[in-house]
């Protein structure tokens, strides 16, 4: 084994020849440096991208910070390397390391990644290899570290099962704590031992204690435990409170994507949109105080000289207080060379007053999401917003100022024509030529169009993707129609990467065989356009004797079983399917802070409402005898 002085001396003969040394260096401001030997136990958190990318990721930080505050354990951090520096890793036997120790990563008790996006899985096992760890849990023995995972991908942990050792499924501010405590009371123990002991804790999911068994036709039958201890359903980890927000953050010696300090006012959303599986498995809403939110910011700029603020949520227009909370903003930073941003903003007046309000801190860009740009799609996925409202919302924002409106939106929506995605043209055209009554031609559009994937966990999760023919005909209409104004710039996403997307989002256990292939044969960085190798993917799968299609393009019976069946983000099949059936008949459910439609969380959940009386939580009281007798009905397939 390495020690940190080897490893050391090695990457100054190396560290000149690579694009960014930076990345690989450490010694960043506000980093976190403990002593080795004091540390009962020691955690590597891992974001498999690039530094450029993951030290500003908002759930490593939280993570990292919550592990330093105990006495008994550090956290370490270490990224994916550029191709650069793999080759000379490789090259002159370097085992990639931690950032604040430079210890190789097999050194440590505990490695957790973090996998927000599915593209990152070949990353993942890419980064075992450099560390010198069997990349396959049942390969691995008593002397190599507990590898978890957790993250939005973990709501389908199975492509990845063969691989990771535990999953943690939901929000992990808590369930680190217990792992720890756990692998202390179990250190020195066999493996098999120490893995069986994390079964105890709530929201862990640990796939070698579980078995699936297919149908005929290749769908799943069922996902079932396989020794008495398992839990037959592993049901979401939660926090009914919200831990203060760290505020040290790494200040990184690189320019990177967000040199900026986030704070989270909220967690949470209620709008429901059908598409998004973010708002459907971070369930309920929980709020931070203004107060809270605001000295937080304080803190963390005091502490690291950042001058961009991002006050984060899923949807900030829906934080209770948020007029109070940009006027307190607006307060405490006047004067200040700060610029703060609110993503997530609704399409309404509303959002340009409270932008408005943050005058002298704002930038350049407004973002808008109509995601849709019939008001046929959008009754679809449950985001309702008429034409109106948007063209007056964007000709507000141009009249006051900002010159440029960026408008995302989706393609593959089910139901969707050609007709719909004309309507994407029509709609940026009407936008910027209404900007240009009000505000001259100097105004710009930004139009970014991406492919929808349905994800597990979602009312979307029985339809079908749209095929790569299908998607190539819509964003060939939409170059056609977009290119011929030089101030409307058009972004989308290439066929073949929403294709490998929701091969990994979709798939069953068999996909970790192609995940597995496709590695060996190169494949990692999928996200990026260095590392794309479509073919090498294809090649996995006639390998394997698998279709592609079947992971894609096959719609969902309404009684399959999926392959996520035994994890549950706490929202009900049932829920999920029935709102499903309204998209097909164009049928839109409110906000569910107006009205609860029983989808899970409430009676799931009552236990910690009741444990933090003082919370903000926004999922009213079922007052429907309806609605009460829907919440008792079993699930589709249970």
């Amino acid at each position: 084994m390495f020690t940190p002085e080897q490893i050391e001396t090695k990457l100054e003969r190396i560290l000149l020849k690579v694009e960014r040394p930076g990345r690989y260096v450490g010694g960043e401001l506000n980093a976190t440096v403990k002593d080795w030997d004091s540390a009962k136990t020691r955690v590597a958190f891992i974001f498999p991208d690039i530094y450029d990318i993951g030290v500003s990721n908002v759930g490593l930080k939280v993570l990292y910070d919550q592990v330093n505050q105990r006495q008994d354990a550090l956290a370490e951090r270490a990224y994916a390397p550029w191709l650069d520096m793999e080759a000379l890793l490789r090259e002159h036997g370097i085992p990639l390391y931690a950032l604040e120790s430079k210890r190789p990563l097999a050194c440590f008790d505990l490695i957790g990644f973090t996998l927000p996006y599915e593209t990152l899985y070949t990353n993942t096992l890419n980064i075992l290899d450099l560390a010198g760890i069997p990349i396959h849990s049942a390969d691995r023995d008593d002397s190599h570290p507990i590898i978890i995972a957790g993250g939005h991908a973990a709501t389908n942990p199975e492509p990845m099962h063969a691989f990771i050792d535990a999953f943690v499924v939901g929000e992990g501010e808590e369930a680190i704590h217990d792992i720890i405590d756990s692998l202390q009371k179990t250190k020195g123990k066999p493996r098999e031992e120490r893995l069986r002991s994390l079964l105890k804790i709530s929201g862990l999911y640990l796939p070698r204690f579980y078995q699936t068994s297919y149908m005929d036709d290749g769908t799943v039958a069922v996902t079932e435990a396989i020794i008495p201890e398992a839990p037959k359903v592993i049901n979401k980890r939660i926090v009914g409170k919200l831990p203060p927000p760290p505020t040290k953050f790494i200040v990184p010696n690189i320019d990177v994507v967000h040199n900026r300090v986030s704070v989270e006012i909220m967690r949470g959303c209620t709008r429901g949109c059908r598409f998004c599986q973010a708002g459907m498995i971070t369930r309920p809403v929980r709020e931070r105080s203004v107060e809270e939110v605001v000295e937080a910011a304080e803190e963390a700029i005091r502490a690291t000289g950042f001058e961009e603020l991002a006050l984060m949520s899923l949807s900030s227009s829906d934080y209770t207080y948020i007029k109070d909370l940009v006027d307190a903003i607006s307060k405490r930073f006047e004067g200040r060379k700060l610029t703060v941003s609110l993503p997530s903003l609704r399409i309404e007046s509303v959002s340009v007053d409270l932008m408005e309000k943050l005058k002298q801190h704002r930038s350049g860009g407004f973002t808008l999401a109509p995601e849709a740009a019939s008001e046929r799609m959008r009754r679809i996925i449950n985001k309702f917003i008429p034409d109106e409202d948007i063209i007056k919302t964007t000709n507000e924002i141009y009249s006051r100022g900002w010159t440029t409106i960026k408008l995302y939106f989706m393609i593959g929506h089910p139901s969707e024509t050609l007709e719909d995605v004309q309507a994407i043209a029509d709609l940026c055209k009407r936008v910027i030529a209404e900007g240009r009554k009000v505000a001259g031609w100097k105004v710009k559009l930004n139009a970014g169009v991406s492919t929808f994937v349905p994800k597990p966990q979602t009312p979307f999760q029985w339809v079908s993707c749209d095929t790569r023919d299908s998607i190539l005909e819509k964003q060939a209409l939409l170059k056609r129609e977009l290119f011929k104004d030089k101030n409307i710039k058009l972004s989308w996403t290439k066929p073949d990467d929403t294709l490998v997307e929701a091969w990994l989002s979709r798939g069953d256990r068999r996909m970790a065989e192609i995940i597995y292939s496709a590695w060996k044969n190169g494949a990692k960085f999928d996200a990026w356009e260095e590392g794309r190798r479509f073919d090498t993917w294809i090649a996995a799968f006639q390998e394997h004797g698998l279709d592609p299609a079947f992971y894609t393009t096959r719609q969902r019976r309404t009684d399959e079983v999926f392959p996520w069946e035994h994890i549950s983000a706490a929202v009900r099949k049932n829920f999920l399917f029935q709102d499903f059936r309204m998209s097909l008949e164009g049928e839109i459910r409110v906000d569910c802070r107006l009205n609860c439609f029983a989808c899970g969380i409430l009676p799931t959940f009552a236990n910690l409402r009741r444990e933090n009386p003082g919370e903000v939580w926004k999922c009213p009281e079922v007052k429907s005898p309806a609605r009460k007798m829907e919440m008792e009905l079993p699930l589709v397939g249970d």
